[in-house]
């Protein structure tokens, strides 16, 4: 950040507690700060599920308490045409994706980003758990200081020049001091539950919402064997290691182990499972044809850490170039890859970036 005390900071509110103390760190430290609430999703906002009605009354009775102004910007065309597409692309093609990571590339840190500078603004914040270190060359996102809470999972698509303009205040804050802080400045939102999955679905049933736009296409459940042990509703509603709603239940002659979702085979639209914590459930490697570095990319082939899914533990990997693409390799095998989502990198507490898992061996 500049070393100037008072800056012109455009906070994104969503009405939750981070982004609430987020917008007060910086009022404190005496910033001009204005609250901005980005509406996504074009949809009912008496909805239960997505309450962007509520949502708005908690930014805008925090932006009351602290004395600043709050907008509410629509981005919904914008989080269709970048974000919503691709997502259903994804579920067409098999493939189980993650909008908040593009959400975050092309809405938050992109769209908002913008308006933010044609404002006006010298920087945007977010209530995001990660961190900024700024170096002599160069920009680098940090890991955030609550192990439980770090998201820098879901910023890793983000480039330097995106991060040069943007803060995250409660980076080096855990969860509990936030709430805390929160209840002692008053604000109404202080134990208001953290926002789970992505707001156009919510809480509503997923498969519900899902068959509003792509047709199912139900087909056959089998075992690694070939024999079919029921029917499945479209392989879009599954996703690897899938546990629940197989519905399979107990068989005559079988162990009592549950059963795992291990495999889609999209050519013959048919679920492949196995009982237990069957070998086919982890694979070692895993491939994709595009890598995003945050920074300037690093020689290959490179030893590291990764993750295949938020709040995995970091896991030794090496990442090298193949005919296709690239290639990681795990130091063990990781259970349940799962093509659509993304492997992020790092080096200690630096994210270094990812890229889209294309497919497991």
């Amino acid at each position: 950040m500049q070393n100037n005390s008072s800056l012109h900071i455009i906070v994104g509110m969503s009405g939750g507690v981070d982004s609430s103390v987020a917008a007060y760190l910086l009022k404190k430290a005496g910033h001009r700060v204005t609250g901005v609430f980005m509406k996504n999703w074009e949809g009912d906002d008496t909805d239960a599920y997505c309450p962007a009605t509520q949502d708005i009354a908690d930014a805008q009775s925090v932006c009351d308490q602290l004395n600043i102004p709050l907008e509410v910007i629509n981005f919904s065309d914008r989080y269709w045409e970048r974000v919503f597409t691709h997502f259903l692309q994804e579920y067409r093609a098999g493939r189980t994706p993650n909008p908040d990571i593009l959400c975050n590339k092309e809405i938050k840190f992109r769209a908002f980003l913008d308006y933010a500078i044609h404002r006006g603004a010298d920087y945007i914040a977010t209530g995001h758990y990660a961190r900024i270190a700024q170096t002599a060359s160069a920009t680098h996102l940090l890991k955030g200081c609550d192990a439980q809470k770090d998201q820098s999972y879901f910023l890793h698509a983000l480039d330097e020049a995106q991060l040069q303009k943007s803060l995250f205040p409660v980076g080096e804050l855990t969860k509990q001091e936030v709430r805390i802080l929160a209840k002692q400045l008053g604000f109404q939102n202080s134990t208001k539950k953290d926002s789970t999955g992505i707001c156009f679905i919510g809480e509503r049933k997923f498969k519900q919402f899902l068959s509003e736009y792509l047709p199912a296409q139900p087909g056959p459940i089998e075992t690694l064997d070939g024999e079919v042990l029921g029917q499945h509703d479209g392989l879009m509603f599954y996703t690897i290691g899938q546990r629940q709603g197989l519905l399979i239940g107990g068989r005559k002659g079988k162990l009592e182990s549950p059963w795992y979702v291990v495999e889609k085979d999209l050519a013959r639209n048919v679920l492949k499972i196995a009982q237990g914590e069957h070998p086919a459930l982890f694979k070692q490697h895993l491939t994709t044809t595009t890598l995003h570095w945050i920074n300037t990319p690093p020689a290959l082939p490179l030893t590291a850490q990764a993750k295949i899914r938020y709040r995995q533990e970091d896991q030794a990997c090496r990442i090298e170039k193949n005919a296709q693409g690239y290639t990681i390799s795990f130091h063990l095998p990781q259970r349940a890859v799962t093509p659509g989502q993304s492997v992020v990198f790092y080096q200690d507490n630096q994210c270094l970036g990812g890229a889209i898992i294309e497919a497991a061996y």
